[in-house]
């Protein structure tokens, strides 16, 4: 799939990312409260502007299925394209079946955008159900707004 015609500001690059940038990814995805576990550095793709990260985001490896996660815009740089820009590199350069889990249907519009689709949690693939099974619990007990997604490329 294309990037829609999408650019990046003239000071920024999208790179993958070193162990250089392991605790500004983990600063960013704790700022925006986002699920702390499996924060590999070697999975994320960063946006850098001026020397500094400004988005964050990762692809992480389960078996037949790869899950986008922990995409992180820091505020100051927000409303620019960037997180969009991101996600699509990540779909671009997915390698296998592509999920993710969001929270909220602000979230879930967003995604859906790009040929995200929501699916029900029996829909999942088995290494995806143990990861979310207590997003699933939540959604089912305290209605937390959690919405399972899957990129289809047909939409």
């Amino acid at each position: 799939m294309k990037q829609n015609n999408l650019s990046l500001p003239t000071e920024c690059v999208i790179r993958k990312a070193t162990s250089a940038d392991k605790w500004p990814i983990r600063l960013s995805v704790f700022s925006a409260k986002l699920d702390p576990t499996q924060l590999r550095w070697q999975q994320f793709w960063v946006i850098e502007c001026n020397g500094d990260i400004v988005a964050c985001g990762q692809l992480r490896n389960f078996s037949n299925a790869q899950e986008l996660g922990s995409l992180v815009v820091v505020p100051a740089w927000r409303g620019r394209g960037l997180g969009t820009f991101l996600t699509q590199h990540l779909i671009n350069v997915a390698t296998q079946p592509l999920y993710l889990e969001c929270l909220g249907e602000r979230l879930a519009e967003f995604y859906s955008r790009f040929g995200f689709v929501p699916i029900s949690f029996e829909d999942l693939p088995r290494s995806l159900q143990s990861k979310f099974r207590w997003p699933e619990l939540g959604k089912k007990l305290i209605k937390i707004p959690v919405v399972f997604m899957y990129y289809s490329s047909h939409t």
